[in-house]
């Protein structure tokens, strides 16, 4: 797998070539359907430990741009989760309902969470993630480091 580092301190997030990236930290992969999103190592590393995992929408429907699909827990976070762009939403990975925890161990293959059909992608590259990831880590940095002063 080609792939580039963002480190994180001193920790590496490994960003494959192989497929686009949203800026709110999903990957998007295209497949015979559509495109397969899952969590960025990135995201993943900043939630560590995912153990919940719940839909609030049911597929197949359409969604909209940052419309709300459904939230996560991990060790580190409660999060929302957002659509990263405006298709129809065809599945969820149906495995991570019963044990999510492939998000953690195979978070570009077997962790994936959904597929959408999307007519419009305009997402980044993985050189343009890092760089996104660039331009963000400074502010999660200060989160990170306040929370832990709290």
């Amino acid at each position: 797998m080609n792939a580039d580092v963002f480190m994180m301190g001193e920790f590496e997030a490994v960003i494959p070539s192989d497929r686009l990236y949203a800026k709110n930290h999903m990957w998007a992969q295209q497949t015979d359907k559509g495109f397969r999103f899952g969590f960025s190592a990135y995201a993943v590393r900043l939630l560590q430990d995912v153990y919940f995992l719940d839909w609030e929408i049911d597929a197949p429907c359409e969604i909209s741009p940052k419309q709300e699909m459904g939230s996560i827990e991990s060790k580190k976070a409660e999060s929302v989760i957002y659509s990263p762009c405006q298709g129809h939403l065809e599945q969820f990975n149906p495995s991570l309902l019963n044990d999510p925890s492939a998000i953690n161990v195979d978070k570009y293959g077997e962790g994936w969470l959904f597929e959408l059909v999307i007519s419009n992608p305009d997402f980044l590259d993985a050189a343009q993630y890092i760089e996104h990831l660039g331009n963000v880590w400074q502010d999660a940095q200060r989160t990170i480091k306040g929370q832990m002063n709290q």
